[in-house]
């Protein structure tokens, strides 16, 4: 995997003793990443040391504004410039040495399996030496409004913090509207709502190397109000906090050539609805209950799992805060609702079954629901021995595949008569299911030409009779 674009940023105010130190302890941890500065303008003459600085060296960028303009509103000037050179991943830290640059590397071991990693104060004792005893006060006391009313588990109000942008879009941070320290809690908020992962690091803050803290009473009590603000937004208005997400990831070499694009897109005509609604309700009740019993009998917590085909992802969302799933799909428009239903899987990529973009023994385990059907005899066996290639060995394969004799199967068939002989028109709910389970011997056949080995079979009456059950095991050689 190429590594991601990386920049670090940092907002400097009167920070001339600390600049040239920061600078180097940075370079020296060689993470191929470049480095912005934004000064407001800093009377003591740090944005200058900085443009000397930056002479000699290759990739530091500074930015000069025009004055004091706030912590926040550097933040946001440096959020967007990150996207505007197209960063994939932002790194964000203060000057003043009470977030050491060491830290980063911790920070980073996280970053590949979450869309926000941030340093914490909260997670061991004695994080805080040297803090007077009203620094500690007010920095808990943050902790508790945050928590509490905005519903923030983690620390909230600290700025060394690691986005992936390649998965936030850029709206989110654009809703943000604190220009002062309050930007913390809000930006964290709007991720929180948002449902993005989020992973907390223990770090340890010691009392500041140079001067003092910047923050006012008045500052205080703007970020108290903007808590409450959000508090109540979110009672009165909660849409006004959501962030519609597109899928920025897909391929547009990928051929689709069963139009499950057009199937997806369907959803918005009548038909297409009325089945959606009735599909939606029978995989929430029945089939999400019954891959949660497969895949948590099959496989340790944290296995890596692949959902190959994954669709909307409206049976994943236990699964997602229990193991770490990788989703693919052919479809664009299956990946967005997955990505909203599913928002802590580990990634979310456009991909073809035919030929997965992981190394060979990626995974755990692999899953799909409702995938294999549509498919041909020679096809099913090319697409089971590129499982079998990203499987780890003695990794399982768990497939719910519809059976000819299943429910479903008779009741498609009757709604697709209806549309087309009664009603005359050419609709079609789901592209064919043209190779259904026909018996446990069969199956046990196909997945031998793959070198798999059957482990259980079942079908019948806990899904009212609809899908066959099937774990199998990579043979080991």
């Amino acid at each position: 995997m190429k590594p991601f674009k990386t920049l670090v940023f940092i907002p400097t105010y009167n920070e001339r003793e600390n600049v040239e130190q920061l600078c180097e302890q940075i370079c020296s941890l060689k993470l191929s990443a470049d480095i912005l500065f934004i000064d407001d303008n800093s009377p003591d003459g740090t944005g200058q040391i900085l443009d000397e600085i930056a002479k000699k060296t290759q990739g530091l960028f500074v930015i000069h504004r025009s004055g004091k303009l706030g912590v926040g509103s550097a933040h946001l000037d440096g959020i967007a410039w990150a996207y505007d050179h197209d960063y994939e991943r932002l790194i964000t830290l203060d000057c003043d040495f009470t977030h050491s640059p060491e830290d980063i590397s911790k920070l980073l071991a996280h970053a590949p399996d979450f869309d926000v990693v941030l340093g914490s104060r909260f997670l061991e004792k004695d994080s805080l030496p040297g803090w007077t005893a009203y620094r500690r006060f007010l920095t808990h006391f943050g902790h508790f409004l945050t928590r509490h009313l905005l519903k923030i588990k983690q620390d909230a109000t600290g700025a060394f913090r690691i986005y992936d942008l390649s998965r936030i879009p850029r709206s989110l941070f654009e809703r943000v509207e604190s220009k002062a320290y309050s930007f913390f809690f809000e930006s964290l908020f709007l991720l929180t709502r948002n449902g993005f992962r989020i992973k907390e690091v223990s770090i340890v803050l010691p009392t500041r190397t140079y001067g003092h803290s910047k923050m006012t009473k008045k500052h205080i009590l703007q970020s108290v109000l903007r808590i409450l603000s959000l508090f109540w937004g979110s009672v009165t208005r909660p849409a006004k906090f959501s962030v519609e997400r597109s899928f920025k990831g897909a391929d547009s070499k990928l051929i689709d050539p069963q139009g499950w694009a057009s199937y997806w897109k369907s959803k918005s005509h009548a038909s297409g609805l009325i089945y959606e609604i009735i599909a939606e309700i029978y995989r929430k009740l029945i089939i999400r209950r019954e891959l949660n019993r497969a895949i948590r009998n099959a496989f340790t917590p944290s296995a890596r799992l692949l959902h190959a085909g994954c669709g909307s992802g409206q049976v994943d969302q236990d699964l997602q805060h229990e193991m770490r799933i990788v989703a693919v799909d052919i479809s664009p428009e299956a990946l967005e609702l997955y990505q909203r239903n599913v928002p802590y899987a580990v990634k979310t990529q456009h991909a073809s079954i035919f030929g997965l973009p992981y190394a060979d023994g990626s995974f755990d385990g692999i899953y799909n629901l409702g995938v294999m059907e549509h498919f041909t005899a020679e096809e099913i066996i090319q697409i089971l021995r590129e499982f079998h290639r990203v499987l780890a060995p003695g990794g399982k394969l768990v497939l719910f595949w519809p059976h000819e004799k299943a429910t479903s199967v008779w009741f498609l068939k009757k709604v697709h008569w209806f549309f087309q002989r009664v009603l005359r028109r050419k609709i079609q709910l789901h592209p064919p299911e043209i190779s259904l389970v026909k018996s446990q011997e069969d199956m046990d056949r196909t997945l031998a030409q793959a070198d798999f080995q059957m482990v259980d079979y079942s079908f019948g009456p806990r899904d009212f009779f609809v899908q066959a059950r099937i774990i199998a095991e990579k043979r080991r050689r």
